[in-house]
């Protein structure tokens, strides 16, 4: 199990960080997208190759354009 954006999932540990994108629907390159895994910022050369362990708690925010 993880902690995706503070909710808990049960298919996201064991995957790499692009594949837990793909759980909330956004692809590795989309702009205005930034992660934290555990309170750290994951730059986004690393998203294919970073394994996202069990218990993890990963923040995905995404840029909204607007006043």
């Amino acid at each position: 199990m993880i902690y995706l954006n503070g909710n808990p999932r049960d298919d996201g540990a064991g995957q790499t960080l692009a594949g837990v994108l793909e759980l909330l629907n956004l692809a590795p390159d989309a702009r205005g997208v930034a992660v934290a895994v555990d309170g750290e910022v994951v730059p986004r050369a690393g998203w294919a190759t970073f394994a996202i362990r069990d218990g993890a708690r990963v923040e995905v925010l995404t840029a909204m354009q607007g006043g």
